[in-house]
């Protein structure tokens, strides 16, 4: 790696970024609470072979052939998983920062009830939201509380390895895609007979990987895995949507017996520095179920309006209880709300609850 990009990496560690951006032709930038800034004493990338230095031999073959790569790259102060693409037919590179400490699901402000569904023995759990939401930390944080906590074998599968889960009562196997497998649907097909308890998927990009994840946690293993959708019914949409018109059916009857849970989730600026999440949540339950199987996914938010005994939360209730909390501003959680009225409304009963 060139001593111009390690400093690069540095400054944004430092200044606890969550990305970093090199642009050939530009100088580099770093997200730091969701904006982005200059690092301005780096100067302009105007040497491409500095972005390529993030790469070893093998891994630059595969860029030239391929024009873009997902791949990890690891420093003594944290790790980052890297995508280098590509652009006007010059080499660009964008890094997010990953740190070396799995935090612990109580630091990170999320409910209680995520807590629980790592207790679970089976099921399938989907952890999703748009890029750079904490995803990946949540699901990290869920599976090192598995391996804190009970003697099992996790085998996760990603692209690149993210976190490193150091094992404690658990057995852990990373498997990362390129290195260690060829697929994701390749690595499913081998978890079944490495006699896992948990498996994690880092994401479901295809029809077969899809199915087979559905298959993992229907023989009775607990399955995590990631989607990039923006709600609980949303993300029932995208999954079923995937499959054949003939298919559907089937997958909706699969994935209502197996699925436990959906955690949707936002990082919202906070009053005092930082980002905090805000979480949709729908639970398993005969509703749930129904309303897979019946494909009206039109009333899962009424399902989550309804089930909050079961856990359930909706993001409006999400973002009203961090503004009571005096975490998040009220005109900040508005501006987040996909029902802007109903976040009022919730707004108004916890005022009066204060009252």
């Amino acid at each position: 790696m060139h001593s111009k990009i390690e400093e690069v990496l540095r400054l944004a560690v430092a200044n606890k970024a969550s990305d970093v951006h090199l642009c050939f032709g530009l100088t580099p930038k770093m997200r730091i609470n969701g904006e982005l800034s200059e690092i301005t004493n780096i100067g302009v990338v105007d040497d491409g072979e500095l972005i390529l230095s993030l790469l070893s031999e093998e891994q630059k073959e595969r860029f030239l052939k391929e024009k873009e790569l997902d791949f990890s790259v690891t420093m003594d102060t944290a790790r980052f998983r890297a995508n280098i693409y590509t652009q006007k037919g010059l080499p660009s590179c964008v890094l997010r920062v990953i740190s070396d400490e799995i935090p612990e699901l109580e630091t990170l402000n999320l409910p209680e009830t995520l807590k629980t569904f790592t207790q679970l023995r089976q099921g399938f759990i989907l952890i999703t939201g748009p890029t750079g939401q904490g995803k990946s930390t949540t699901v990290a944080a869920m599976l090192n509380e598995i391996n804190k906590s009970a003697s099992t074998n996790i085998v996760t599968i990603e692209d690149p390895v993210e976190y490193i889960i150091k094992p404690l009562k658990s057995i852990i196997s990373q498997r990362e895609l390129g290195g260690d497998t060829v697929s994701f649907d390749r690595a499913l097909k081998s978890a079944l007979r490495q006699d896992p308890n948990v498996v994690f998927v880092g994401e479901m990009r295809d029809l077969e990987t899809i199915q087979l994840a559905l298959t993992v946690a229907e023989t009775g293993h607990l399955v995590f895995s990631t989607l990039h959708t923006n709600s609980a019914s949303q993300t029932i949409d995208r999954i079923v949507d995937v499959f054949p018109e003939g298919s559907k059916p089937q997958i909706r009857i699969q994935l209502a017996s197996v699925l436990s849970a959906v955690v949707s989730q936002r990082l919202i600026p906070a009053i005092r520095g930082g980002r905090v999440p805000a979480v949709e949540i729908l639970t398993a339950c005969a509703a749930t179920a129904n309303t897979i199987r019946e494909g009206k996914t039109f009333m899962i938010d009424n399902v989550i309006q309804t089930g909050a005994d079961l856990g359930m939360v909706s993001l409006e209730m999400s973002l009203a209880r961090l503004v009571k909390k005096g975490l998040v501003d009220e005109k900040v959680a508005m501006s987040y709300a996909t029902k802007p009225v109903e976040l009022q409304s919730y707004l108004r009963s916890l005022k009066q609850d204060n009252g």
